[in-house]
């Protein structure tokens, strides 16, 4: 499960690097990610220091530091 999660991560960053700041909904569309997933991806990258969330209204966007 661990080299998922990492797999995802790698995903997710480089859809991040390539796209800028995107709304988490946009980007599991993108990506084909569930949210359970996404959400394993997203936390492995934030608790590496990597991404910033930004809450807008009722969406949330994610970015690269």
């Amino acid at each position: 499960m661990q080299e998922t999660i990492i797999e995802t991560a790698g995903r997710i960053w480089e859809y991040l690097n390539q796209n800028g700041e995107v709304t988490t909904k946009k980007m599991n569309k993108d990506l084909s990610l569930n949210e359970n997933m996404s959400g394993l991806g997203l936390g492995w990258l934030s608790r590496e220091d990597k991404i910033c969330f930004n809450k807008k209204g009722s969406y949330t966007k994610v970015s690269l530091r």
